[in-house]
């Protein structure tokens, strides 16, 4: 079943629903965007109401300080009680320095606020919302997943705040089609059973063919489901930026239509069409890609535009480990989903949001289990400092990144080397819609 069988449109007026400032043409200044955010909160009901302010973390890019200041400081002297949230997923906790660069300043610039990491490590810091049952689940994804309900927890500060304010980029993703909105609540401040089975269907989808992907995709219904649990409002900040252009739209309205808004200027700020596919592809992954759980963005967004049998190199001389927070990849290193759906009895209590990062990154391929013969579509090659031998265990060619000669590959018709990769993806002129 392609992926078009599998995704909604995005309802009629959805987008419409939201308010929106820029375009993928324009450029916005500090100001307007300031401006816009102040006007919207301003006519919006806080109150004395508990606000919770839900960010990204340091792997996103954009102008996520200017975002924060002027949401808090349209909201500081109405909300009785403000908490801004990291909504890390399951990545590692943001340190004091990092979160100060993140937000633009010390804690002291939000006197009225607390900011804390999400605490996915801590049952005590979280709320079970509901069940979603196995039928809606299979419902939802039309049969691709149809034997499992879904546990919806989420980081308890969420759950009891009278309006929760998610504050974020919207990029193609992987798992999703387009992030942003509700996805900051799931997973982004929530734990393993949402994480799971949302990044499984993922997976089973394909991520080069889901990523980028318009429309409510199988994983979207699911997130959007899940979201409808908590209780409080549920508003969105929503905004698309790029490194050498800056920032082009800001949008504000509910979860699903500030989303929907930003969504549409993404589709056309944040994918790149080339004529041809390229034999090898060097991603230049950026510093604030701390691991390769992290840095495969840069495998993910290339992937669709890597000929057969080519390669892509993930240079990231700055990346010494796959996963601190997910050692469980070690298990099973990196396969295609066949891999795994054709040995499910071996790996199957194995966490699948672990197996779907697996396939992810592995990328399109077939297995053979008469032969235990893996046929991958094509090759990925760490310029990092993980040793060789730990490249090999995991499944996973290696390159010393300091042999790669730039000046070389840049003349190389048959090699694309993309600068700050992991956020605008790559797909093929004939794939346009």
């Amino acid at each position: 079943m392609s992926k078009e069988d599998l995704t909604r449109p995005v309802p009629e007026g959805l987008a419409e629903r939201a308010a929106i400032v820029g375009s993928a043409e324009e450029t916005l200044t500090d100001e307007q965007a300031r401006a816009f955010i102040a006007e919207q909160l301003a006519g919006h009901d806080f109150d004395g109401k508990t606000a919770c302010i839900v960010i990204p973390d340091g792997t996103r890019s954009g102008p996520h300080a200017l975002m924060i200041q002027a949401a808090y400081d349209a909201i500081a002297e109405r909300a009785g009680e403000i908490t801004i949230l990291i909504a890390l997923g399951t990545h590692a906790d943001m340190s004091t320095e990092a979160i100060e660069r993140l937000v633009g300043g010390p804690a002291e610039r939000f006197p009225r606020a607390r900011i804390v990491n999400h605490d996915w490590k801590n049952p005590a810091a979280i709320t079970t919302l509901g069940t979603v049952p196995a039928e809606e689940i299979s419902r939802l994804t039309q049969g691709l997943l149809s034997d499992r309900a879904m546990d919806v927890q989420i980081n308890s500060l969420v759950a009891d705040a009278d309006v929760n304010l998610v504050i974020g980029p919207v990029f193609p993703h992987e798992v999703v089609g387009f992030s942003g909105g509700n996805k900051y609540f799931f997973p982004g401040c929530s734990v393993h059973d949402v994480i799971d089975i949302s990044h499984w269907v993922g997976a089973l989808i394909t991520a080069s063919r889901i990523i980028g992907t318009s429309g409510i995709t199988p994983v979207r219904q699911l997130i959007d489901t899940a979201s409808e649990m908590i209780a409080g409002e549920k508003l969105a900040i929503t905004y698309v930026a790029t490194g050498d252009r800056g920032l082009h739209s800001v949008a504000f309205g509910d979860t699903q239509s500030a989303w929907a808004a930003n969504a549409r200027v993404a589709a056309r700020t944040h994918i790149k069409y080339v004529e041809k596919p390229y034999r090898r592809i060097v991603s230049k992954v950026p510093e604030m890609y701390e691991d390769l759980w992290t840095g495969a963005k840069g495998v993910y967004k290339m992937e669709p535009v890597c000929a057969d049998g080519g390669e892509i190199i993930v240079y990231a001389p700055h990346i010494t480990e796959i996963s601190e927070m997910h050692p469980g990849i070690a298990e099973i290193g990196y396969h295609c989903i066949d891999y795994f759906t054709k040995q499910w009895e071996r790996f199957k209590y194995h966490p699948w949001g672990e197996i779907a990062h697996s396939t992810h990154v592995r990328g399109l391929g077939t297995y053979d289990p008469a032969t235990d013969t893996e046929e991958l579509r094509i090759n990925i090659t760490l310029a990092t400092r993980v040793p060789r031998e730990v490249c090999e265990a995991y499944n996973l060619g290696y390159t010393d990144p300091d042999s790669l000669d730039f000046a070389a590959l840049s003349q190389d018709p048959d090699t694309l080397v993309v600068e700050h990769a992991g956020e605008i993806l790559h797909r093929l002129e004939s794939e346009r819609p």
